[in-house]
């Protein structure tokens, strides 16, 4: 079956979105955007501390109040590259560094760009419930931080405030991305859920229909075979018949012998399934050919126009299983039109002959909107059973839109000469 998981351009996509080998792996590898995000985020932390760093030596710093010693000022610069250098792993370990580095929001201003920026891998990464926590002590550390590094252009409250501000602000993005990522995994695996259970309906329907197969046949080849073995035995208990009694006989084992091919041909590679119980009630005769004009004026019995066109050669030779097939096929298209199609003219064509094998065509003009009443529901599988019905017998069918718009269902069944 054709696979949801794999993007077009998965190259595009966070690794805990690409299949889902990678989404259930404890870290997901990086992807090439994952590889450029980590590298924008390293450089935008890098010139961050750069900028902090000779901020801080100017005579009148613009980020904070300068250090009172130089020394401060390069301690402060090594842990802004340290926590810059963090950024690489931080898809690793989110929490963990956010925690290890949480003491830095105290005094730090180097380290301040980087610490977001793990704060924000932390809110969407992590359950709400974790972010919530780290944002609280990081709310905590900011009372601290605008206490030891004050703006000489802003009063504490303010400075204060701006941090709490932009706290918040990285908050609701991080929970912005984690949501719009925890929807495409689920519109992913509802997807694949519905692509799984179609193919199950889509397996069902066959072997179901194998199944019915199989149980239809059973009662013909147990006829045949029934009849091979009556004369087989007469031969055997009456050695000195005539000659032409014995060629009757002989041409009767042949014909049934054949005839029993034909149909075990059918149901080759059809499991048999065992038989439900001795109280089954049989199942009534099969429809043939025979019984297309009832099934026709069935259906126009209930509203429907079909105009037929018959030009079977030899319509009486047409074998039972043959024209069975054909039936069900007529029937299922008839069916299709009063469900999807109800009011359209249908046209049922059906030809061939002995050794050109038997066409049977059915179409309706392709429906413009929806009835008043609605469209019947339907469980999606009845082409699948007349596609492996046809496929048994060795045919062809083609079912969909032709040249001109309208809705087809065609096969072709073969026909021995």
């Amino acid at each position: 079956m054709t696979s949801l998981a794999v993007p077009e351009h998965p190259w595009l996509l966070p690794g805990e979105l690409v299949v889902p080998a990678e989404r259930d792996r404890a870290h997901p590898r990086r992807t090439t955007r994952d590889w450029v995000v980590d590298g924008l985020a390293f450089l935008v932390g890098l010139l961050w501390v750069l900028f902090a760093t000779f901020d801080a030596l100017s005579p009148n710093p613009e980020a904070a109040i300068a250090l009172p010693h130089d020394w401060m000022v390069g301690v402060d610069a090594v842990l802004g590259l340290v926590c810059c250098g963090l950024l690489w792993v931080r898809r690793r370990w989110p929490l963990g560094l956010a925690v290890a580095t949480l003491p830095l929001n105290l005094f730090s201003m180097a380290a301040a760009v980087p610490l977001l920026i793990i704060y924000f891998t932390v809110v969407v990464h992590r359950r709400t419930a974790v972010a919530a926590a780290v944002t609280g002590a990081g709310l905590l550390t900011n009372l601290v931080f605008s206490w030891a590094r004050p703006d000489p252009n802003w009063p504490y409250w303010g400075t204060v405030s701006w941090g709490v501000v932009i706290t918040l602000a990285v908050l609701a993005w991080g929970m912005f991305v984690r949501a719009r990522r925890q929807l495409i995994v689920s519109l992913r695996e509802r997807a694949e859920r519905a692509e799984a259970e179609q193919q199950l309906r889509i397996a069902q329907a066959r072997h179901l229909e194998r199944t019915r197969i199989a149980r239809e046949m059973h009662d013909v080849l147990a006829h045949r075979i029934s009849l091979l073995s009556l004369h087989a035995g007469a031969l055997e208990f009456r050695p000195d018949a005539p000659a032409d009694e014995v060629a009757r006989a002989a041409g009767v084992i042949r014909g049934s012998a054949h005839a029993a091919l034909q149909d075990l041909r059918e149901v080759i590679g059809v499991l048999r399934a065992e038989d439900d119980g001795a109280g089954d009630a049989p199942e009534p005769p099969q429809p043939t050919l025979a019984d297309l004009p009832a099934l026709i004026a069935e259906s126009r019995s209930a509203g429907v126009r079909v105009n037929v066109s018959d030009s079977v050669a030899s319509p009486a030779e047409v074998p039972a299983a043959l024209g069975r097939a054909a039936y069900r096929i007529v029937q299922e298209g008839l069916t299709n039109a009063r469900k999807h199609a109800a009011g359209a003219a249908v046209t049922v064509d059906v030809a061939g002959g002995p050794g050109a094998g038997l066409t049977v065509a059915i179409g309706n003009r392709w429906p413009v909107g929806v009835p008043p009443g609605g469209t019947l529901p339907g469980a999606g599988t009845g082409l699948v059973g007349i596609s492996e019905r046809v496929t048994l017998a060795g045919g062809r069918l083609a079912y969909g839109r032709d040249d001109s718009g309208d809705f087809r269902l065609a096969a072709w069944l073969p026909w021995p000469a």
